[in-house]
C-alpha cells in the first residue's frame, strides 16, 4: 500500500487553487450576470421605449455578454428612481438608472423628495437631447397657439408630479401667461396621453421625439396636434409649429425659457450608476453605451420605433449638470418661484 505524501498532495491542492483563481480573473466580470436598468417611469412612455430599444443591444458590446433587463420604479415625478439609485441600488456596476435629468434643477432649487447629490452619481450618457413641444387632442378644441391663448378657461395638461411635463406647464403660464391648469399625478406620459384621448385633459408637454413615437398614429391621422415647440430654432419636422421663445415680451421671460425648458434637454436623458460604481466598470459601461448607440441593429430599431438618436456623452452631462451650481442666486430665485413646491 502506497503511502500518502501530505506535501505532494498540499501542494497539488495549492497549484489547483492558484489555477482556478487565474481562470476565474481572467473571465469577464459580466460573465453570466444579468445587468439591470431601472426606468423611473411606468411602462409605455418616451423613456421607458429608449431603454428597452437600447437594452436589447446593450449585452453585446459589454465583454462577458450580460443578459440585460429593464425594471420599471415609476413614481413621484421620478423621485423614487432617482433617490432609489442614489441610496439604494448597489454600487457594482449592475444597476443602471434612467430618469428625467430635470430633478437636477430641482436639486439646486431645493425641491422636496430630492435625496440625492447629482455630482455624485457616474454618467454613463444619453441617448439624445430632448425637443420638447406641446400637444393635444383635436377634441379640446386646442389646435393651434391662437386658440390656446384665446381660451377662456385655463387649458388642462397633463402632469406626474415632476419632470418636463410639470415643469413645462408651469413656465409657460409664469414667461409667457398662457391659461393652464395643470393635472398632475399622472404615472407617465402614456397615462397623460390616455387622458387626453378620454377627455380628462387637453394634452400636455414634453419631447416631440416621445409624441412622435408613441403617439404617432393620433398625429398622423390628425387627432393630435403639435401647437408650440420649445428649442431654440425649429425642428426639421416641425417647420411651421411655433417657437415659445418667439411669445416671450421681455428678457426675463426669454431667460427663463431658456434655462427653465430649454437647456435642460442636453441632460434631461440620463442614464448613471450609482456613486461608488468601480471606475473600470463605470469606463466599460460608457464604451458599451457608446458602441450601442452606433450599432447598425439599434439604429434600425430606432427609425422602426421613430425615436431619435444623438449621442450625450458621460462628459458632456457632468459639464451640464456641474453648471447648475454655477447659476446666479437672482435666477435661481425666479425659477424656485415658478417649480418648487410649497
Amino acid at each position: 500500500m502506497k503511502k500518502c505524501h501530505f506535501p505532494t498532495v498540499a501542494a497539488a491542492a495549492t497549484w489547483l487553487l492558484a489555477t482556478l483563481t487565474f481562470a476565474q480573473a481572467q473571465e469577464p466580470f459580466y460573465k453570466g450576470k444579468n445587468l439591470r436598468i431601472v426606468v423611473a417611469t411606468s411602462a409605455g412612455g418616451g423613456f421607458d421605449t429608449y431603454t428597452r430599444a437600447i437594452a436589447r443591444h446593450l449585452g453585446k458590446h459589454i465583454p462577458g455578454n450580460p443578459n440585460v433587463i429593464v425594471e420599471n420604479m415609476a413614481g413621484a415625478g421620478h423621485r423614487i428612481g432617482a433617490n432609489y439609485m442614489y441610496k439604494v441600488a448597489k454600487p457594482d456596476g449592475l444597476t443602471l438608472g434612467h430618469f428625467q435629468g430635470g430633478l437636477f434643477l430641482l436639486q439646486v432649487l431645493g425641491e422636496k423628495g430630492i435625496e440625492f447629490d447629482a455630482l455624485k452619481y457616474e454618467f454613463i450618457g444619453a441617448p439624445v437631447k430632448d425637443n420638447r413641444a406641446c400637444a393635444f387632442t383635436k377634441a379640446s378644441g386646442i389646435t393651434s397657439m391662437d386658440k390656446w391663448m384665446a381660451a377662456k378657461t385655463p387649458v388642462k395638461l397633463g402632469g406626474i408630479g415632476g419632470g418636463a411635463p410639470d415643469e413645462i406647464a408651469r413656465m409657460l403660464k409664469a414667461a409667457l401667461g398662457l391659461p393652464i391648469q395643470l393635472v398632475a399625478g399622472y404615472k407617465g406620459t402614456s397615462e397623460i396621453r390616455l387622458a387626453a384621448e378620454s377627455g380628462e385633459v387637453a394634452g400636455g408637454c414634453w419631447t416631440w421625439d416621445s409624441i412622435r413615437a408613441t403617439w404617432s398614429k393620433a398625429v398622423e391621422s390628425g387627432e393630435a396636434v403639435v401647437v408650440l415647440q420649445i428649442l431654440p430654432k425649429p425642428h426639421p419636422e416641425l417647420r411651421n409649429v411655433p417657437l415659445a421663445i418667439s411669445y416671450a415680451k421681455s428678457d426675463e421671460a426669454r431667460q427663463l425659457i431658456q434655462v427653465g425648458i430649454q437647456d435642460p434637454s442636453d441632460y434631461y436623458r440620463p442614464y448613471v450608476a450609482p456613486p461608488g460604481t468601480p471606475k473600470e466598470r463605470v469606463q466599460i459601461l460608457r464604451k458599451a453605451f457608446q458602441e450601442t448607440l452606433r450599432d447598425p441593429e439599434l439604429l434600425a430599431d430606432a427609425k422602426k420605433s421613430k425615436l431619435d438618436i444623438e449621442h450625450v456623452t458621460a462628459e458632456e452631462l457632468e459639464k451640464s449638470v456641474a453648471g447648475l451650481f454655477k447659476l446666479s442666486p437672482s435666477l435661481l430665485g425666479k425659477l424656485k418661484e415658478i417649480f418648487v413646491s410649497n
